[in-house]
């Protein structure tokens, strides 16, 4: 009695789904093609290939099907290339993602509400940022303060406010933050 894995001959079929399979297959294929599109080697042969093409339009005395030769033939390959080169940049977008996802929660003074940054509105990454340009311009100020006094100042007041105003900024980001995620799981419900 054969089983469900075995074939009209005997032989035992691969377990891996089509699907997969076929994902897998598009995945280094696409990996390859877009190395080898971007090599010096694709850009002297595009050169090349365009080359002769001018050099046969006296052969071909310039008519409208030596257009369309070069026409045609360059609108399949862009077509095809955006295809192949979005999802390679969607692979490489994501592995790097994970990286510094990984890098973040590895991190013990990291925030861990950026690992997910990502999936949150422009509106919020507007506020991320603003809160990390101010941080960098009070990074700078307590920088010039301690170089100029070879550490803080002597009663603490200026890196006191600049300490509170950070932690008001970050309660800040904090409480839209919440608030943008509370939104979102209404409109969900």
């Amino acid at each position: 009695m054969k089983t469900d894995r075995e074939n009209k001959k005997g032989q035992i079929r691969n377990s891996v789904p089509y699907g997969k399979r076929a994902r897998d297959f598009v995945d280094g294929f696409s990996a390859r093609v877009t190395k080898a599109a971007g090599s010096t080697g694709a850009f002297i042969s595009a050169l090349g290939l365009v080359i002769v093409w001018a050099l046969a339009g006296r052969i071909f005395h310039y008519s409208q099907n030596w257009e369309l030769v070069i026409n045609t033939g360059t609108s399949v390959i862009t077509f095809l290339m955006v295809f192949l080169i979005q999802k390679s940049q969607n692979k490489d977008s994501l592995a790097i993602q994970l990286k510094l996802n990984e890098l973040l929660a590895a991190h013990e003074f990291a925030s861990n509400r950026l690992v997910n940054v990502e999936s949150m509105s422009e509106d919020e990454l507007k506020v991320i940022q603003k809160y990390y340009s101010r941080l960098s311009g009070m990074a700078d100020k307590e920088s010039v303060w301690r170089s100029r006094s070879k550490g803080a100042p002597e009663d603490g007041t200026e890196l006191n406010d600049v300490s509170r105003e950070l932690l008001d900024m970050k309660n800040e980001l904090e409480d839209r933050l919440r608030d943008n995620i509370e939104r979102d799981q209404e409109k969900r419900k």
